[in-house]
This record gives structure tokens, sequence and C-alpha cells, in this order.
């Protein structure tokens, strides 16, 4: 944090969300792009799944750290569509969203008095 409390925000200008309205952080990244970050958001890499967590390096330029597991003090940003709250959430989790969907066609079945299959009879998309 910055000496007034601000979180710093680390390169790159703002711009406005075209859905939300609200600040967003322009950000080059290592691969002489850009990506909208949200500003003044600074999370534990563990929380954020692999694919999702922008690490600010030296230059101030961002690149996607997919180490798994990351270090339990690496700390991360995020793009904006993820915190946007005018844009639908990426499936974040396949495995989770198959889950969630048979668990509801599960619920369905015991409620209508139909065998529930145990779970060794399912398959779910890999973890990974």
């Amino acid at each position: 944090m910055g000496a007034n409390g601000d979180v710093p925000r680390l390169g790159g200008e703002q711009f406005t969300c075209p859905f939300c309205g609200l600040p967003q952080d322009r950000v080059p990244t290592l691969d002489h792009d850009w990506v909208l970050l949200e500003p003044g958001v600074d999370v534990l890499a563990h929380l954020v799944p692999a694919e999702y967590r922008w690490i600010v390096v030296s230059d101030g330029r961002v690149t996607v750290y997919a180490v798994c597991p990351p270090d339990a003090a690496q700390r991360c940003r995020i793009e904006h569509r993820l915190a946007c709250s005018e844009q639908q959430l990426p499936d974040l989790w396949p495995w989770l969203t198959a889950l969630r969907v048979e668990n509801g066609r599960r619920a369905e079945r015991r409620a209508a008095g139909e065998p529930v299959p145990v779970w060794a009879e399912i398959e779910l998309p890999d973890a990974g």
C-alpha cells in the first residue's frame, strides 16, 4: 500500500468499462498486448485459478502466473471482467459446473422417486 493507504496502481492507464461504467486499469503484458485489470485489487494467487492470475513484473508489465500451486505469499491481480457486475462470470472450474448440473439432476431424480446413481457411475471433466 502507498503512504496514504491506497493500493498503488502499477503501470498502465485507466479506462471506463463499457458494461458497468467503473474504472479498469489498462496494463501492458509481456506478450506486447494489453489487459484490463481490476484497479486496487491485489489478491493471494492461490485464491485465483491459474489461468486468471496476473502478476506484475519489475518493469510494470503483467503476465499470467500459471504455476501450480503458487507460493503461499504470491499475490496477483485479476481482470476487471471477473469482477464486473454487468458481465457473466466465465466457467472458472468446468468440473465444478458439471458437478452442480449433475447435482441438480440427482435432486430431480430423488424428488421423483427414481434411483440416484452413485458418484462412481458419473463422469466429470478433468479438474485440471
